[in-house]
């Protein structure tokens, strides 16, 4: 049994693939499985165009966004000489390239599979969220080596205003808003890449909130703490990039979710037909999930039995998996297997 929970392009039909063996199985059913899956792949359509407009129309906002912050941030920055406010600058441009990135990723990795990538372009998500990893490394080496030379060299003067306030004040706030978005449209959709982008939000806001408390400790004589802020904001950045980094590579390698494994495992323990099964893989590309197993039945059961087994098993999985491809190998269950 294959059950496709998407459109792929080159198989002979755009609707769900299944194998009939038994000619007495009543040709009503038969009817009712073909309407069945072309009303199903007619729904599929329309939520997947739902989802890439979702998804591209979220990643745009959080460039725009982007732009307004890094802008804002360099010139307050410069004027006022605030180390803190500049390493939030030179953070928001890497975010800016991490938004221009995550919109890119998600209109290819919602191309549908082809005769040259047969599980599709989930992927390139996974490599979009490891590239802004690799970004934002690069953003903390700078912050680190910059406030460490200040504090030696004492060089830590810096002048507050009260646009040094609202620079970072706003940035809170737009920062807090994306990331609320970005992230409700990743768990929708089971989107790498906008979470990413929502991490990378979710850190500015942070990393703001000790900026802030770096110009009241510099208003108030202590202008160190500028600098020690900006080391703040840098570490704190390495714990996301970690985070960010190790999933996109896990999933670059087709670690198994350590979620759906569990769950597979306990819908096929709760069929009383199903025997014994084998050789259960999972693996994840972008936001679709592809299970594959072999499931082991009596060997006197109906054809037409197994087929319904089959089927209600893949329904429990798709229920928790938004988008999965599922391919079940059935086997009759004999003495020798082990």
């Amino acid at each position: 049994m294959l059950l496709f929970c998407k459109k792929i392009n080159f198989l002979p039909k755009a609707y769900n693939v299944f194998y009939l063996s038994d000619k007495t199985y009543p040709i009503i059913n038969l009817l009712k499985i073909l309407c069945y899956n072309q009303t199903k792949y007619m729904i599929i359509k329309q939520d997947n165009d739902l989802c890439g407009f979702e998804k591209k129309n979220v990643a745009m906002s959080s460039i725009i966004a982007a732009i307004f912050l890094t802008g804002s941030k360099i010139v307050v920055g410069v004027l006022t000489g605030s180390l803190g406010i500049l390493s939030e600058a030179l953070h928001s441009t890497l975010d800016l390239i991490a938004a221009i990135i995550t919109y890119f990723a998600v209109h290819i990795a919602d191309q549908p599979a082809d005769s040259s990538h047969h599980y599709g372009h989930g992927k390139v998500e996974s490599l979009s969220a490891l590239i802004e990893t690799a970004l934002l490394v690069v953003t903390c080496a700078w912050i680190i080596y910059e406030a460490i030379n200040r504090l030696i060299t004492g060089n830590v003067h810096i002048q507050v205003t009260f646009w040094s306030y609202a620079v970072i004040i706003v940035s809170i706030v737009i920062d807090f808003t994306r990331s609320r978005a970005l992230l409700k449209v990743a768990k929708k959709h089971n989107s790498q890449a906008l979470e990413a982008d929502a991490l990378h939000f979710s850190t500015d806001i942070w990393s703001s909130l000790v900026v802030l408390l770096g110009l009241v400790c510099a208003q108030i004589g202590w202008h160190r703490a500028d600098s020690i802020a900006a080391l703040s904001v840098a570490f704190i950045v390495l714990g996301v990039s970690y985070r960010l980094g190790k999933k996109a590579v896990d999933t670059l390698l087709d670690k198994a979710p350590d979620d759906l494994i569990p769950l597979i495992k306990k819908i096929l323990k709760e069929c009383p037909e199903v025997l014994s099964y084998h050789d259960l893989r999972v693996r994840q590309s972008g936001a679709d999930t592809f299970i594959e197993l072999s499931i082991h039945f009596a060997p006197n059961l109906h054809i037409s039995k197994v087929h319904t087994i089959t089927e209600n098993i893949e329904y429990r999985i798709c229920s928790h998996v938004k988008r999965c491809s599922i391919h079940i190998h059935q086997e009759p269950e004999d003495s020798n297997h082990h």
